[in-house]
């Protein structure tokens, strides 16, 4: 396990649940403190990625849709209109820092050959820039063969393109539970009883639930960066987890 203040590069992944109402409108407060713990980071020194889910959501809001849309070109449709909201959004919470944020939409092809080349040389480039990534799968173009599925895994899969010290998964839950409905504070291994212990998410505006983020650590530990679920509305989650990702949350540790 690496030392506490080497957590130096730092990913962080949003989900839907988090800052998206009933009727899928945006949280901008939340998105706005966001901002203000980022700022902090960076002038700390460290480096920040955010993996942002929302689109989709926004654009169900912006069409009046109750609930998420089954077919491809809807959701595409509603991607497509919602992330140049969660894009202005972010920007302007950003801007209040002096801050400059970058769009990046991926896919599975992108992690492949040249363009996992192409697309780290970017995010190595925006950091040191002191720019902030806002990374999204690329949901207006991506089909059933080049979909990642869910924003877990896509967090996972850039932490380790990255090289980053640590995965921050922020949701509308405190951790992994046990049967007690208890925080398990820390995981050495991700084993069948561990998964056991996840279910699917019922929302009607995103996809998932704790069943892809353990997926997601899985990956992220296995390819040696730590990963934190924690409850993103939680006082400072992110400025606290950079600095100490054993304070709240469930802690995966990477073999």
């Amino acid at each position: 396990m690496r030392s506490l203040k080497n957590y130096k590069r730092v990913v962080v992944k949003v989900g839907s649940s988090l800052f998206a109402t009933d009727k899928s409108k945006l949280d901008t407060g939340l998105v706005n403190k966001f901002a203000k713990q980022i700022a902090d980071l960076i002038k700390q020194d460290k480096e920040v990625v955010i993996v942002s889910s929302g689109a989709i959501a926004l654009g169900m809001s912006i069409l009046k849709l109750a609930n998420r849309p089954k077919k491809l070109e809807a959701l595409q449709a509603a991607a497509a209109i919602g992330q140049h909201e969660l894009m202005h959004v972010y920007k302007l919470a950003l801007k209040k820092y002096k801050l400059n944020c970058a769009q990046l939409l991926l896919t599975w092809d992108d992690f492949l050959g040249v363009r996992y080349a192409n697309a780290k040389h970017t995010l190595n480039t925006l950091l040191k820039l002191n720019c902030v990534p806002i990374i999204n799968e690329n949901d207006t173009v991506a089909t059933e063969e080049i979909k990642l599925g869910d924003n877990d895994r896509l967090s996972a899969l850039v932490s380790i393109l990255v090289d980053a010290d640590l995965l921050i998964i922020l949701s509308d839950v405190e951790g992994l539970l046990d049967k007690n409905k208890k925080i398990i504070r820390q995981v050495e291994k991700i084993t069948g009883q561990i998964k056991s212990l996840a279910s699917p998410t019922d929302k009607k505006i995103c996809v998932g639930g704790m069943v892809t983020k353990l997926e997601a650590a899985r990956i992220a530990v296995e390819g040696k960066v730590p990963c934190v679920i924690a409850n993103g509305r939680s006082n400072k989650v992110i400025s606290r987890l950079a600095g100490n990702p054993f304070c709240q949350g469930t802690i995966f540790l990477p073999r």
